[in-house]
């Protein structure tokens, strides 16, 4: 049976096939002269970048049809892509808002949009704690999502001031520990969400282990969150 099928009930067009292809040469390409990702061997760059960012997402894609309703994504820390450029090349009818603090990594992504055709994705440079201020992004999204960056609680305050009352946040992790959970607990409590769910699972090829946590904004943030700039990552909540 086909992995993608397998693994998320779903498979991609031959046209989402050939963007795939068309995102890894231009990865493998820019990676020359600016250092974006360490994986670049074809299998490690389906597995950990391709299928890991639609794994966060399985609930919107199946057998059945993707998710139809128009939705509005902010994917924060996204370095080259990942998770939201294979989010944005299956759900066609959402937007996605890709941020990242380094402006070379940024520059880099709206260099490659043409050829990917993706007219639903723009790019960003800002810190997160500085967009989750910003009254034209506060509160403004249906979903954020976040990957291989800081720590959970961290994550979950730089996540939770951009969505709208009913958002979710997408919080990508590797190894979860009990005293993680734990700390994320209280910090979505004063941050005005809950933990929706949180799914372990282990990649197809390697086996690795990971998890998605999944964050409910319930009630609206308190305006003193996020902090500064480094505040919630040397004093996590």
């Amino acid at each position: 049976m086909d992995i993608w099928e397998e693994t998320l009930n779903w498979k991609p067009s031959l046209e989402q096939q050939e963007l795939f292809q068309c995102l890894y040469k231009l990865i493998v390409e820019g990676n020359r002269q600016l250092n974006l990702t360490r994986i670049t061997d074809p299998e490690d760059f389906w597995e950990k970048h391709l299928w890991d960012s639609l794994r966060g997402i399985k609930f919107l894609i199946s057998a059945e049809g993707i998710e139809t309703k128009k939705i509005k994504i902010i994917d924060l820390g996204t370095g080259a892509g990942f998770p939201g450029i294979p989010v944005a090349i299956i759900i066609k009818n959402c937007t996605v808002n890709l941020v990242d603090s380094t402006k070379k990594k940024i520059n880099f992504i709206d260099s490659i949009l043409p050829a990917l055709d993706l007219k639903n994705v723009k790019a960003t440079t800002c810190r997160a704690e500085e967009i989750g201020r910003d009254s034209q992004h506060r509160e403004t999204y249906d979903m954020a999502l976040i990957r291989a960056v800081a720590s959970v609680s961290a994550c979950a305050e730089y996540t939770l001031p951009l969505l709208k009352q009913g958002g979710l946040a997408v919080i990508y992790r590797g190894n979860l520990t009990d005293e993680e959970i734990s700390q994320i607990e209280n910090a979505v409590e004063q941050l005005g969400g809950v933990i929706e769910s949180i799914e372990q699972f282990n990649t197809p090829i390697s086996n690795s282990d990971r998890h998605c946590l999944y964050v409910r904004k319930v009630a609206s943030t308190p305006a003193k969150f996020p902090r500064g700039i480094g505040v919630p990552v040397q004093r996590p909540l």
